[in-house]
């Protein structure tokens, strides 16, 4: 008597990372990023229509910073539905530790000639304190751009997610956490520069960071993160892991009850979130020249998820569009109507959660199913 063998059970092809289409936008952007844009400011005369200014460079530069955070809080309020409103705070440390190196790197350049940092030797400090350690090292300090924002994110949101905080308490925590963390910067004796913060940059790997070149360079390399990061979060949340994080964000009862816990997953996903924003702001911080505690201020934070909420969260290019449109904007107004700025801000994060839950993505998505459909009645 034989006993009847199980048959063969096909699974399902992993879907691929980008379509078609989505490939050709991704080629097109890198392009862009790659050669366009360091043709038309290195290049192309200034008088050019065509030229692209030192100014724009730096904007832009500024604004791919900002989307990288967009598109870390996406995944995490996105994807797995948690609210962080202390993100500036891994943006701002990311970008310390890059400042502490760019001020090592002054040398004996600066006012008081002095191997110390300026407002060190202002303070009547006599060494380095012994968090300035590896300051003087660029592979330490690389390695501690994501450790740094890391090692905290994973020691606080072990505690909180193991304690089952979630919705607005873990909101106001975040924000709790951040605001702390802004007053103790803030502090002359912690040996972060206090109100005043880093800047006066001079070198960056012994080169100089004013130049044009060293700035088209700052810009293709934060263009590149981007791109790499949006290509990691897609291949995260398409993965088993991903569809995980998406449950949790639905139904995290009905997870536990599926034998998953969501401990590790929130963790890691809150971590990986926060190494991001810690690379943003080391990217940030020479193309801007300054870094200070205002960049932890519960507003900045805020505005990350604003950002996501425009663009549209469950997107991951949503989050991106959304902090190109509304840093844009901000550009534009603080500059024709800077009374006008926060007003304008409220207005369209009301505006986006009352008529556009979905973002400006969603929106589109919508007016083209909407096109197809009208297209296929016609026909």
């Amino acid at each position: 008597m034989t006993t009847p063998t199980s048959p063969n059970l096909q699974l399902p092809a992993p879907p691929p990372l980008l379509t078609r289409g989505g490939w050709s936008a991704f080629i097109v952007a890198l392009i862009v990023v790659c050669a366009v844009a360091p043709v038309l400011n290195l290049w192309v005369p200034a008088g050019s229509l065509f030229h692209l200014s030192d100014y724009a460079v730096a904007l832009l530069g500024k604004i791919m910073c900002y989307a990288i955070c967009a598109l870390a809080m996406d995944l995490i309020w996105g994807y797995t539905g948690i609210l962080s409103l202390g993100h500036g705070l891994f943006f701002a440390l990311g970008g310390y530790v890059m400042g502490m190196y760019l001020m090592r790197q002054i040398g004996r350049d600066g006012n008081y000639q002095s191997d110390l940092p300026d407002f060190m030797v202002f303070l009547d400090w006599k060494e380095l304190p012994w968090h300035w350690a590896l300051s003087d090292s660029f592979v330490a300090t690389l390695v501690l751009i994501v450790a740094v924002p890391g090692v905290i994110a994973f020691v606080f949101g072990y505690f909180a997610f193991r304690s089952r905080i979630k919705g607005v308490y873990f909101s106001i925590i975040t924000q709790a956490m951040t605001y702390a963390a802004m007053l103790l910067f803030f502090r002359n004796e912690t040996g972060f520069g206090g109100n005043n913060g880093f800047t006066d940059f001079k070198r960056i790997l012994g080169m100089p960071i004013a130049t044009p070149t060293m700035r088209m360079l700052l810009f293709v390399l934060t263009g590149v993160t981007l791109l790499g990061f949006f290509l990691l979060a897609r291949w995260l949340v398409r993965s088993k892991f991903g569809r995980v994080l998406q449950a949790v964000r639905d139904a995290e009862s009905r997870v536990m009850f599926s034998g998953y816990s969501p401990l590790p997953y929130k963790l890691t996903i809150w971590t990986i979130s926060a190494m991001m924003c810690g690379v943003a702001g080391a990217l940030y911080v020479p193309q801007v020249g300054i870094i200070n505690p205002g960049e932890m201020s519960a507003a900045n934070s805020i505005e990350i998820a604003v950002w996501a909420a425009v663009g549209g969260r469950s997107t991951l290019i949503g989050p991106i569009v959304g902090a190109f449109i509304v840093n844009g904007a901000k550009s534009w107004l603080t500059v024709t109507a800077p009374e006008f700025w926060l007003y304008f801000l409220g207005a369209l994060f009301i505006a986006v959660t009352l008529f556009l839950p979905d973002g400006v993505v969603g929106l589109v998505k919508k007016l083209k199913a909407k096109l197809t459909t009208t297209k296929g009645a016609a026909q």
